[in-house]
């Protein structure tokens, strides 16, 4: 059932990116595996149009994208740093193409012109403008929170250290060796 919705998702994308499409017919026979673990593991056969096709997951997958959950909503923001953290497994060059192509479709204006036939121009704007900020949202409070926690954990708890007060507590340690060390030598040649 999920695996027929994101498919039919992912060509209403192609049928209106014709230039994804002709660059996909190379790939053609070509499968492709996605997985977001624990949530999907689905696989997609490109055919002679440039399209996918759901495909067996028993069938090995030419090459294989595999995502965090936590970036599915950077890459749909497209966040170039998402696209950074796919793992890629299989044929590099198939990979590289779609992520390529992930890059360069803005799926903020296909929603607006699909929803501009129904509701208008206007409106269609308005409302992938809210659809970008709530999908944007979650992720920028997560990291505004890691951060607060961070600084907190290192400026008012003594949970972590501050990597300057380790690099300064271990100049310190190599000092006070070096000092001691010396000391040696003077006892040594004072007992001499």
């Amino acid at each position: 059932m999920l695996t027929s919705v994101v498919t039919t998702s992912i060509n209403h994308v192609l049928r209106n990116e014709r230039w994804a499409c002709r660059r996909l017919q190379t790939y053609t026979g070509k499968t492709v595996g996605i997985r977001v673990p624990p949530l999907v593991n689905f696989s997609v056969l490109i055919d002679a149009a440039g399209e996918m096709q759901q495909a067996s997951n028993a069938m090995c997958a030419d090459t294989t994208l595999t995502l965090s959950p936590l970036i599915v909503s950077k890459l749909l923001t497209r966040e170039a740093s998402a696209f950074d953290a796919i793992a890629i497994t299989g044929d590099q060059s198939l990979a590289d193409e779609l992520i390529a192509i992930g890059k360069q479709i803005d799926l903020r204006v296909i929603l607006e012109q699909d929803l501009s036939k129904t509701i208008g121009d206007i409106p269609a704007h308005r409302v992938a403008q809210a659809s970008e900020h709530l999908i944007r949202w979650p992720v920028d409070n997560v990291d505004r929170l890691s951060q607060a926690l961070t600084e907190y954990w290192t400026e008012e708890s003594v949970f972590l250290t501050k990597p300057a007060v380790i690099e300064h507590f271990a100049q310190e340690v190599q000092n006070l060796r070096f000092d001691a060390e010396q000391l040696e030598q003077r006892l040594n040649r004072l007992t001499r």
